[in-house]
């Protein structure tokens, strides 16, 4: 199996300041809860300063505004983000632990590892989807070759002699890596990190060769003139850098997408989960907010409850052949 190929889903995608479906009448209006009315934690499965942390950061901003409250965040990195999942399944369910929900933990890891301490459909309560973003290939500066098929080239010559990086076992940079070798039929190592901006510090001094991040970090490093960019994993070019070609314009049926959401552990109230969620729909219609996301490079979306878990459980269902076929596994 050699292409992974996200769910088209029924979602709310956003743009400019408007959404492109109707409001559902429940939402806040319907919620009798007073949440929130003190401080909120937010766990960050991944270290300060990567993708996931920013887009996250530019969230409970909103937030704040929104709900005149606090959202703290506490990074807590490790294992691929398993670490901070397992932090926020087994949490008070009272709403005042959430946390990121992503493809990494909820999506790939399941079919990954050999065993995870939580139930990735049982043990959340996934409340949206908040962005899709691809992952961009980047190489150190002095990389000797500039494009996929120089790329592919010279790792084909010298099989097992360069490394890839990744911000931790069972992410999509990952898995993303793992599709890249099969499909381009190429040996690299694999180094795994406990997020990406200590994988970017290495990549910088030259430790690694490259490595396949969520397309935001290696923008900025390109731009810097501090590493080289290959492709994104997007099906086609995206238009936060449309000089940058598809991987998919060289092997064909490449796509693999990063997304992100907030997720609490399973039991939160109703009333505050309806409550929350209308509080995302309207944090992702400030102009603030599209603004940050567009710098990122990130697709805003919307999705119910109901369509949240249905998303994750078709993201697992896809990715798991792709994961099973490129022989990653962690025991």
């Amino acid at each position: 199996m050699t292409k992974a190929i996200l769910p088209r889903r029924r979602a709310l995608i956003l743009s400019g300041g408007a959404l492109a479906a109707p409001m559902i009448a429940s939402g806040v209006a319907r919620a009798q809860s007073d949440w929130p009315n003190k401080p909120v934690k937010y766990i960050v499965v991944f270290p300060a300063g990567g993708p996931t942390d920013t887009l996250s950061r530019i969230v409970c901003r909103e937030l704040e505004k929104l709900t005149n409250q606090q959202f703290i965040i506490e990074n807590k990195s490790g294992s691929g983000g398993v670490t901070g999942a397992d932090a926020i399944a087994k949490s008070a369910p009272d709403g005042y632990t959430i946390g990121l929900y992503t493809i990494a933990a909820h999506a790939i890891a399941p079919t990954l590892y050999a065993k995870l301490p939580f139930d990735a459909a049982k043990d959340f309560t996934g409340i949206s989807i908040l962005w899709e973003v691809p992952n961009m290939l980047m190489t150190r500066i002095d990389f000797p070759a500039n494009t996929v098929p120089e790329l592919i080239a010279l790792l084909k010559a010298n099989p097992g002699k360069y490394s890839f990086a990744s911000s931790g076992p069972g992410t999509s940079p990952q898995i993303s890596g793992e599709l890249f070798k099969s499909m381009a039929g190429v040996n690299i190592l694999h180094v795994p990190y406990r997020g990406s901006a200590p994988a970017h510090q290495d990549i910088l001094a030259g430790q690694v060769d490259m490595m396949f991040d969520n397309i935001p970090g290696p923008l900025g490093l390109m731009k810097g003139g501090k590493v080289k960019g290959f492709a994104v994993t997007s099906a086609k070019r995206h238009p936060s850098a449309p000089e940058i070609p598809a991987m998919a314009e060289f092997l064909p049926g490449f796509e693999i997408t990063s997304w992100g959401g907030i997720c609490g552990p399973a039991g939160l109230p109703p009333a505050m989960v309806d409550k929350f969620s209308g509080l995302l729909k309207t944090a992702l219609q400030s102009e603030a907010l599209k603004e940050a996301f567009d710098k990122q490079g990130a697709e805003r979306i919307w999705l119910s409850l109901t369509d949240t878990a249905k998303y994750r459980a078709d993201n697992e269902a896809r990715l798991a052949p792709v994961i099973k076929a490129s022989g990653a596994k962690v025991e």
